[in-house]
């Protein structure tokens, strides 16, 4: 039988930051926290779907150059890869507002992996770009889209990335806001 370490060398591996940390979607064989460098969450893409309206736009996240990001890393067997790639690229390339690339992943114990992510297209029309905490809670407060509340999308995500050992200040601070805005 491979060692836990012999089986992190699958090829196939998603990096999640936002909803995915919480709710993928799909099958995985192991779910580990990582560290992603060269790019950072940023709340800076108007969703106009999953999490708000074309009247009333909420925020998602997106990666945005620079930093690092912390997040759940998903291996994926290789019979699933077909499906899950497939169902990935459904959920986050609906309007191209995300670009699918690839980027290393670092685990707790140094070792690192090549995983599928999606960072934001910075010239697609959703792109909110660097917005103020104030900004940021005026959208989320009252969003609601076709899969939920966009407050419950960040208070979500806030908590699991709690639960996985990171803390994100400016997260933090937004997540406060939102609960005293009830």
């Amino acid at each position: 039988m491979p060692s836990f370490s012999d089986t992190r060398q699958s090829p196939h591996w998603v990096f999640g930051y936002g909803s995915l940390i919480w709710k993928p979607g799909f099958s995985f064989v192991r779910a580990e926290p990582v560290r992603v460098h060269g790019v950072h969450r940023s709340l800076c893409i108007r969703s106009i779907r999953y999490r708000g309206t074309e009247e009333r736009p909420g925020l998602v996240f997106g990666l945005v150059r620079g930093g690092s990001c912390a997040g759940m890393g998903f291996q994926i067997a290789a019979d699933d890869w077909p499906n899950v790639r497939a169902y990935l690229r459904e959920r986050e390339l609906i309007s191209h507002v995300y670009k699918e690339v690839y980027r290393t992943m670092r685990f707790a114990d140094g070792n690192s992996v090549t995983a599928m992510t999606f960072v934001v297209d910075e010239g697609h029309e959703q792109f909110a770009g660097r917005l103020s905490v104030d900004q940021q809670l005026a959208m989320v407060a009252e969003a609601t889209g076709t899969t939920g509340s966009n407050r419950d999308y960040v208070l979500n995500t806030v908590d699991h990335l709690k639960e996985m050992g990171f803390a994100d200040k400016h997260l933090i601070d937004l997540a406060n806001r939102l609960k005293q805005a009830v």
